[in-house]
């Protein structure tokens, strides 16, 4: 599909239908412009996977078009896919210092940072990029720099939101004011593509500095060690949390190489300026428990992340009866049962948790209700297409859009193609989307064999027969069994025996179609093993010649 000189096409290939993994694309004369490229994390659902990659096939075969990518803020299902994407996209990257900075660390790492352009842009100043004029309009959001895009050709204007909220007394940051949001829609907004996370609260969102006096209070009363986890990427709550600290009488020790990185980028690029000077876990355990505030990684549940090797004693941080851990960040639907562990592990050890239920110590970075309502107000768009959101949020979102007066609404989700303008939007076609899985340092198909079969043996176990043939074909010997994740515990020996039995049974004779050989053994093997569990293990036979 090739956008023409007089419409303005929309696609996601991921954010729309599920939370996360954002990546758009604006088409428009022939050229497409790539809002975003982020990750997802993976759940049970994916054994060995930490990180889930957008399947970019639509835009990887049209690279010939793509002018560019340009990020509305530095969080991890906006930019995370970058390291591993950028380079074969091989378009620039158009960020803000802040962002740039994160994404520039990322490459870095993957050691490809000459080879992938980044281009700063700044609040306010438009640029081009193919046949797009874009500008960058800040809003508040639980991460410096986090802004809207003003998207604008000769077909359609769009104001694309990113992740937002609406802030009156933020932390860190300047956003746009309500005169100067209501300044875009007078000049008029075709479409609002707008976050639909927190479509659900009647509430506004509330100001990242209303959390300071519940964290203050919270921390004043512990008598012990104080741990605090919250989102790194949230430099405003670090900030606070600085300041809190030095409220009550308490020296700073952060332990998490996300939080390094985000107060190094912060301070590289104007944040955090009065950030005192923290001590180091060694220094911390020594102090006196009453003095050491420590800001930790890992209220997510994630596993390697700091609070949880401080839940299960695997970290240097060492939390006792007394203690304190404070939550301050809204736990993602999906890691219940994770956080719970973690918080399970730190009650048996008597130490006393805090979280936005207990005390004022969270605020959310989206938009609810009343603050979508105003957005409307002031951009005043022709139409509305809800993004950011499982399908729930999505029809929420535009039934509440139309509820507010916005004359056209249209839901979509990942791989629709849209036109936007002219008219109203419309769906005109449909595109390859899907999943990618980061796999140690392999990206693979998220449902191709090598899942596949891990989820395989996941469930059922694996067992592995190894056979032997002479040059003749002749098949012989005693068959070898050994056997993984197979249920039979005590009873493994018997079973072992069994199964060799049964290998051997189907080998006699003199045989010449060693796939045959293969096939009648795995089914001999397979049907002791059911009969057995009840399972169908993955069953690989191995034939050797001797």
């Amino acid at each position: 599909m090739t956008p023409n000189n007089k419409e303005l096409l929309f696609c996601a290939l991921g954010g729309s239908g599920e939370i996360g993994m954002n990546v758009t694309l604006y088409g428009h004369a022939g050229k497409w412009l790539m809002v975003d490229c982020g990750v997802t994390f993976a759940d049970s659902h994916y054994p060995g996977i930490d990180v889930i990659l957008p399947d970019l096939r639509f835009i990887e075969e049209r690279l010939d078009s793509l002018v560019g990518i340009v990020l509305t803020h530095g969080h991890e299902d906006h930019i995370g896919s970058l390291p591993y994407l950028a380079e074969d996209l091989g378009v620039p990257i158009y960020a803000t210092p802040f962002t740039a900075g994160l994404v520039r660390g990322k490459l870095e790492e993957e050691r490809i940072e000459d080879r992938v352009k980044i281009r700063l842009v700044h609040a306010r100043e438009p640029f081009t990029v193919g046949p797009f004029s874009v500008e960058v309009v800040p809003l508040s959001h639980s991460i410096p720099e986090a802004n809207a895009l003003l998207i604008d050709t000769p077909a359609g204007r769009v104001f694309h939101t990113g992740d937002w909220k609406l802030d009156p007394t933020p932390v860190i940051g300047k956003p746009s004011t309500p005169d100067e949001l209501a300044a875009i829609g007078e000049q008029g907004v075709d479409v609002l593509v707008c976050d639909s996370t927190n479509v659900f609260n009647n509430e506004a969102s509330g100001s990242e500095a209303s959390v300071r006096q519940g964290l203050a209070e919270s921390v004043a009363r512990a008598r012990g060690r104080v741990v605090v986890t919250t989102f790194a990427s949230n430099a405003a709550r670090l900030h606070t949390l600085a300041e809190v600290a030095k409220e009550t009488g308490r020296r700073l020790c952060v332990t998490g190489r996300s939080l390094d990185r985000i107060i190094r980028v912060a301070k590289a690029t104007g944040y955090l300026k009065d950030f005192p000077e923290t001590i180091d876990v060694d220094a911390a355990m020594r102090m006196p428990r009453n003095k050491v505030l420590i800001i930790a990684t890992g209220g997510q549940g994630e596993p390697r992340a700091a609070l949880a090797r401080i839940a299960d004693g695997s970290h240097p941080v060492r939390l006792d009866m007394g203690d304190m851990v404070i939550f301050s960040a809204k736990q993602i639907p999906g890691n219940e049962v994770a956080v719970g562990r973690i918080q399970n592990q730190l009650a048996a050890k008597g130490v006393e948790m805090v979280t936005e239920k207990q005390a004022h110590v969270h605020v959310s970075g989206h938009p609810g209700r009343p603050e979508l309502a105003q957005m409307y107000g002031w951009i005043r768009p022709g139409a509305l297409l809800p993004v950011h959101g499982e399908m729930r949020h999505l029809m929420e979102h535009a039934r509440y859009g139309q509820t507010q007066g916005i004359r056209d609404v249209l839901v979509q989700t990942n791989g629709d193609l849209v036109r936007l303008a002219p008219g109203a939007p419309k769906k005109i076609g449909d595109v390859p989307v899907g999943r990618l899985v980061l796999d140690g340092d392999v990206i693979l198909p998220s449902d191709g064999g090598t899942i596949n079969d891990r989820r395989r043996i996941a469930v059922n176990g694996q067992i592995s027969v190894g056979i032997a043939v002479d040059r003749n074909g002749r098949a012989g010997g005693t068959p070898e069994v050994r056997i993984q994740g197979v249920p039979v515990e005590e009873e493994r020996e018997p079973f072992l025996a069994e199964a060799a039995e049964a290998a051997a049974e189907a080998m006699k004779g003199r045989v010449r179609d060693r796939e045959r050989l293969r096939e009648d053994v795995r089914l001999a093997v397979r049907k002791v093993a059911t009969r057995w569990t009840g399972k169908k293990p993955v069953i690989d036979v191995v034939i050797v010649q001797v």
